[in-house]
């Protein structure tokens, strides 16, 4: 009897053993099973936050008319297809980007700030990529267009680029084109890393001032034109983020940072970070009538001469 409840308790233990081996089994397998999907949900959120940050770059580089920047992010082949509304008619075009680029050079222009509001984006196998932005193109803080782009991008060498670029562009009625101060400032940075002087100055009235560090005044466009082509040529890639907005009375602050290698004509090739701010009075058009900028003189001076450091 005992012998026989001996060999019940050991057949129990041994069934209880197994079953539990079993499971484990199917724990790790699930665990196995589950591992790949978790790393490809990771490499597909990190490619689309690729694409994303691949997009605003070329948003933001296109609105400087950065050609060397956009070419950079384009294949040699890629198209541009433009639909577009106009008195109630859709008309299309299409263009080569090389010819694009070309007839970019050889025309006038002016900044604009291309904010994305959404993204729809469909990757296929992290290699080839569809990609919407829903966009709104303002100039000087006004929208002006809502404009949906579609791109076709493809990964070469870890490195997403864009096969091709269509979009839609809709005028926005007057009665919505309102002035936004934030999307004016952030504007009015994109310009100063656009190594194109003209568009800072673009910013304020033709009879506007622009002071720095109670330093002289310079007023007219011109002459704040020649203050942000000084900046410009001592710092062939000049970077300034807006890092806060401020409003009081009929006044606003821009503060600001600015990052640069000193390697102009004469430069030390040191790197510079500062920071600093701007007080603007705007004028009734939305445009800056007088600015007052401030920043630490001495530490830019030293790290001009002996880096960030």
């Amino acid at each position: 009897m005992k012998r026989k409840l001996r060999y019940v308790i050991l057949s129990l233990i041994a069934i209880v053993a197994f079953v539990l081996s079993c499971k484990q089994e199917n724990e790790n397998s699930e665990l196995s099973e589950n591992a790949p999907t978790e790393t490809k949900d990771s490499i597909f959120n990190q490619d689309e936050g690729k694409i994303k940050t691949t997009i605003n770059e070329l948003l933001f580089a296109a609105g400087n008319y950065n050609i060397e920047a956009l070419d950079s992010m384009m294949s040699d082949k890629a198209m541009l297809g433009i639909s577009r509304l106009k008195e109630g008619a859709w008309s299309n075009s299409e263009i080569v980007i090389n010819d694009f680029f070309e007839s970019v050079k050889k025309r006038e222009h002016s900044p604009y700030s291309e904010i994305p509001n959404n993204y729809d984006i469909l990757i296929t196998e992290g290699q080839v990529a569809l990609a919407r932005a829903d966009c709104i193109l303002y100039r000087w803080g006004i929208p002006q267009t809502r404009e949906v782009n579609h791109f076709t991008l493809i990964k070469e060498n870890g490195k997403w680029k864009i096969l091709n670029i269509s979009w839609t562009v809709i005028d926005i009625s007057e009665d919505k084109k309102k002035f936004d101060l934030e999307v004016f400032a952030r504007g009015y940075a994109q310009a100063w890393c656009s190594q194109r002087p003209d568009f800072v100055s673009s910013f304020f009235s033709e009879d506007g001032e622009l002071t720095v560090n109670n330093g002289k005044t310079a007023k007219g466009t011109n002459a704040i034109t020649n203050v942000a082509n000084g900046f410009m040529e001592a710092f062939p890639d000049l970077i300034v983020s807006l890092d806060s907005l401020t409003t009081k009375s009929n006044k606003a602050r821009f503060y600001w940072t600015l990052t640069g290698t000193n390697n102009g004509t004469n430069g030390t090739g040191n790197k510079v970070k500062i920071g600093g701010f701007e007080e603007w009075t705007l004028n009734d058009n939305g445009l800056i009538q007088k600015s007052t900028g401030s920043f630490d003189e001495d530490e830019y001076n030293r790290q001009l001469e002996v880096g960030m450091n």
